[in-house]
């Protein structure tokens, strides 16, 4: 069982800046993929950011060349840097895990993580 926890949340400003961190406990395997998720108000869940366990990252288009996610492996923690943040952005925060299989890549579908954080809000006003 992995467990997760999520912080980094918050408020800012259209332009603005945020970092989100998520710190990984229990049975890690070491296939893995650590997603980031959102989900808006009245929205669907859908997959930000995917990293795997040899680094090799995906993103929606939306957020390419604004966000980045990080690992630090040694420490089972994993971030998500997000610069040049839009109101679109605005959405509650996940922090998931799956094993991977082998030979297959990451990819954001819900049904492949078994492990998901609580969640942390970020609210981008313009």
């Amino acid at each position: 069982q992995v467990q997760l926890v999520e912080s980094g949340g918050g408020s800012v400003q259209a332009g603005g800046s945020l970092r989100l961190s998520c710190e990984a406990s229990g049975i890690i395997s070491s296939r893995r993929c650590v997603a980031w998720f959102r989900q808006a108000p009245g929205e669907g869940r859908e997959g930000v950011a995917i990293v795997d366990e040899f680094g090799r990252t995906t993103y929606i288009e939306s957020v390419k060349g604004r966000f980045t996610i990080s690992q630090d492996s040694a420490k089972n923690s994993f971030h998500l840097q997000m610069n040049s943040l839009d109101v679109e952005d605005t959405a509650q925060y996940y922090c998931a895990y799956g094993p991977r299989q082998f030979g297959i890549r990451c990819s954001p579908v819900l049904q492949l993580f078994d492990a998901w954080g609580q969640g942390t809000q970020v609210t981008v006003s313009s």
